[in-house]
């Protein structure tokens, strides 16, 4: 499997892509939102003939074209809302 980590930020994002157990397939590198470097950033996630999860941050509407452009693309996208990711040691 494949994991795809974005930190989402207004008009950009960070992207790392992981194998399983850590291998780095590819170090964080940004994106910006427009068409074409979405189409870029979901042309190399498919290219990866595997199973492939991206995972990022609700962060108010900025994540919103991210998502939405790989969801189209028929990409696994997950959105955390980091008020429910707790850490373990406090609860």
């Amino acid at each position: 499997m494949i994991s795809v980590g974005i930190d989402v930020s207004k008009g950009k994002s960070m992207v790392a892509i992981f194998k399983l157990y850590g291998e780095i397939l590819a170090r964080p590198f940004e994106v910006a939102h427009t068409e074409q470097e979405l189409h870029d950033l979901s042309a190399m996630i498919l290219r990866f003939h595997d199973e492939v999860r991206v995972v990022l941050e609700a962060t108010g509407i900025y994540h919103l074209p991210v998502v939405h452009y790989l969801k189209q693309q028929g990409i696994f996208v997950c959105v955390i809302n980091q008020a429910k990711i707790t850490t373990g040691k406090d609860g």
